[in-house]
């Protein structure tokens, strides 16, 4: 029997849909009547699995992808661009290379495929940052046909064992994620109330390292990732201060979520302010398995990932903070809420 051929769609929204979660919600409800397995790709994106929809309604790929176009615009004022491919892997890179508005049809024929995806550069395959990108062109391999033709040995000598397996993969336009949907929770969000107004910059960062180790345990724990953290800042005198940063790439790593609060708390600029609360809050969550992880090639952040499943467990079977970071062992000045 042969396999049932794939159509995955990628759908991109332009205009207020990234700033607007009801807006989103509501394009979102629009794939779904059309295909009710639609995976979102937060905050201004989607996949919706086709292959059902095409028996239903008896039209083509593109046709499809016209009606989903002409609903978006009609019934919501918004420009999409579209990308239909056989798999999730070539209708997101398809997608990206799309005009906005647009609509790219990668058909089911290896040459077809082979013709949009060997000219791509290495870095349009998900996961693969500039570390990875200096080391595959410092031998040559510049596009993602160099890839596909070099030697399985060759790349897992360069890469490793597992992250020279997968962009092998990858470059050969394998990808067999299915589109799963799975509502995720809008935020997660960990606060500290000090006992008293807190002058000291070093608390402030104490209870900063805390929070970021609780939230990206949660993150973790419900099998999510963020894609944004917001800090906010409540003083003395009742007001608040709040700064938002966009994560590089999409975590519930401990060390990526502390560096980015880190960052959002210099930003607040508290010289010496009187500090009365510290909330983190993880928003643009997804499901943890939908990640394009960036390859690294820093061994000691492997190591640090490797050990995160460790400590989870410990501290699922003894209690939140049985393991924690060995700054965080003398008492903060303060409670958690």
């Amino acid at each position: 029997m042969q396999p049932v051929q794939r159509h995955i769609l990628h759908a991109h929204f332009h205009g207020n849909a990234r700033d607007d979660p009801e807006l989103y919600q509501h394009l979102l409800e629009l794939l779904e009547n059309i295909s009710p397995r639609v995976q979102a790709l937060e905050p201004d994106g989607a996949q919706m699995d086709l292959t059902g929809a095409l028996r239903y309604f008896d039209r083509s790929p593109r046709d499809i992808a016209e009606l989903i176009r002409l609903r978006v615009v009609a019934l919501h004022g918004v420009q999409v661009t579209l990308a239909i491919a056989g798999n999730r892997l070539l209708a997101g890179m398809a997608a990206a290379v799309t005009p906005p508005g647009d609509i790219t049809v990668i058909g089911p024929d290896p040459h077809d495929i082979a013709m949009f995806l060997r000219p791509q550069p290495v870095s349009a395959l998900p996961g693969v940052g500039p570390a990875t990108v200096k080391t595959l062109t410092r031998h040559g391999l510049h596009r993602v046909g160099d890839l596909a033709d070099a030697p399985l040995l060759t790349t897992q000598r360069l890469l490793g064992a597992t992250t020279g397996r997968a962009l092998y993969d990858l470059a050969h336009g394998r990808d067999p994620r299915p589109v799963t949907p799975q509502p995720v929770a809008r935020s997660i969000t960990s606060e500290h109330l000090f006992d008293r107004d807190e002058l000291d910059p070093d608390q402030h960062r104490r209870v900063l390292l805390g929070l970021s180790d609780q939230l990206a345990s949660r993150l973790r724990s419900q099998a999510q990732i963020a894609g944004a953290l917001f800090l906010t800042a409540r003083y003395a005198d009742h007001s608040a201060s709040t700064r938002t940063r966009s994560l590089p790439e999409a975590s519930a790593h401990g060390d990526d979520i502390r560096a980015a609060a880190y960052e959002l708390y210099a930003a607040l600029g508290l010289q010496r302010a009187r500090v009365r609360s510290l909330t983190l809050r993880a928003e643009q969550l997804r499901p943890a398995h939908t990640a394009a992880h960036q390859m690294s090639l820093d061994q000691v952040r492997e190591n640090r990932l490797a050990i995160e499943p460790a400590i989870d467990k410990a501290n699922a079977r003894f209690g939140p903070g049985a393991v924690r970071p060995a700054s965080l062992a003398a008492k903060l000045r303060g409670r958690d809420v």
